[in-house]
């Protein structure tokens, strides 16, 4: 259908050619996006670096760990860790007065919460282990 042949461009980044496929040229065109100026391992780079592991929307960064912020419980006073920056304009919760007040109440994203506790834990861990997470 249409008669666009592979480009071959330079990365105004590492100097590398690389090859701009028709494919790639019709998406880009559909898109309304101009050709690229990097390469797609430097657009990946950038891509990865400009998210700074500030990816809580949604993803998972590359190592798998979320950054945790220092909180005190506005409940109980325990020292714990919440997986965002706590601003000061709402409570925020250790996971055990977290799930106390989740309980207690039936409407979602009333308060800040779901921290992991800085006690008892012994630890960080890297794996996946659920306490330290709030459902928005």
């Amino acid at each position: 259908m249409n008669n666009t042949q592979d480009k071959i461009l330079t990365c105004s980044d590492c100097g590398q050619q690389f090859t701009f496929t028709a494919s790639e040229q019709e998406f880009f065109a559909k898109k309304g996006f101009t050709d690229p100026s990097r390469c797609p391992d430097c657009r990946a780079a950038r891509k990865a670096a400009r998210s700074g592991g500030s990816d809580y929307h949604g993803g998972s960064s590359s190592t798998g760990e979320r950054q945790m912020y220092p909180a005190v419980c506005a409940q109980c006073g325990k020292e714990t860790e919440v997986p965002f920056k706590p601003t000061g304009d709402r409570p925020v919760y250790c996971s055990d007065c977290y799930q106390q007040q989740r309980g207690g109440t039936s409407s979602r994203g009333s308060s800040y919460g779901g921290g992991r506790s800085s006690g008892g834990g012994g630890g960080r861990s890297s794996s996946s282990s659920g306490g330290g997470r709030s459902r928005w």
